[in-house]
């Protein structure tokens, strides 16, 4: 069967909100109903929505180290505040973005996002993502008995490459990664090394669908995907290594001899 990818138009919420609630107004609203083995993608950005995960950059003051940040990278000094607030590691930058790194996400300013928040403020990741996502998929559960994927998606700009893509900040009740060690490629040659990405790769069609914001489309049903389902618990450490792994970090990091 031919995989599909159905966006779902919401209303824009202002103030704090129960993400499973307004899926389900989204769903009956755009006439709608899951099945057996759909694959869920909501925006990072309607889930931190729901969550109040929105500052104020006027009202951050700045530390000593925001401030040297801020210096170095030409950003205001709220802002490399609140990057400061929301990284585990910082590993350099650029004029105007600071490469950071949070639960061993890597990405640019910490995720923190201007463009779909009211002038002065910024959104910021969601917490518990995987949680999130977990309990969304309880509930569709317990209340329709289907089994369904949760994916959290957001845009991130990939290395040397023009434009964004989606990329998957949590999932839950979906095989994250298909491990193609051992299989074989056209030529007969054993893979050695190879994982696809199964829930970025997800993450990505849906996030075409979806747009970037302006579009109030906040969901999307990903229809015979053929993800492997799970009914366990997944935990962030199967999606993501160590930015030490990275060979993007490891080799950046380690010029050629002369």
């Amino acid at each position: 069967m031919q995989l599909t990818v159905l966006p779902l138009l919401a209303e824009r919420m202002e103030t704090e909100f129960d993400v499973f609630e307004e899926l389900e107004n989204t769903l009956k609203k755009n006439k709608t109903e899951l099945e057996e083995g759909d694959v869920i993608v909501i925006s990072t950005k309607y889930v931190s929505n729901s969550q109040g995960r929105i500052v104020d950059l006027a009202k951050i003051k700045a530390s000593e180290y925001g401030e040297k940040i801020a210096n170095e990278f030409n950003l205001k000094p709220g802002i490399a505040e609140v990057i400061i607030r929301e990284s585990d590691k910082i590993f350099g930058g650029i004029g105007g973005f600071v490469i950071t790194s949070a639960d061993n996400i890597m990405a640019p300013n910490a995720g923190i996002d201007k463009s779909n928040a009211k002038k002065g403020k910024a959104i910021l990741y969601p917490k518990d993502p995987y949680l999130i996502a977990e309990q969304i998929r309880r509930k569709i559960f317990l209340k329709s008995l289907i089994h369904v994927g949760i994916i959290l998606v957001d845009s991130r700009l990939m290395p040397a490459r023009i434009g964004t893509s989606g990329v998957a900040v949590s999932c839950a009740g979906i095989e994250p990664v298909l491990d193609m060690r051992s299989k074989k490629d056209l030529d007969g040659n054993p893979l050695k090394v190879t994982f696809q990405a199964v829930v970025d790769n997800l993450a990505t069609i849906a996030n075409h669908k979806m747009g970037e914001g302006g579009e109030s489309k906040p969901f999307a049903i990903v229809r015979n995907s053929g993800a492997k389902l799970t009914d366990r618990k997944i935990n962030s450490s199967e999606m993501a290594i160590a930015p030490e792994q990275c060979v993007y970090v490891r080799g950046l990091s380690k010029p050629p001899k002369n």
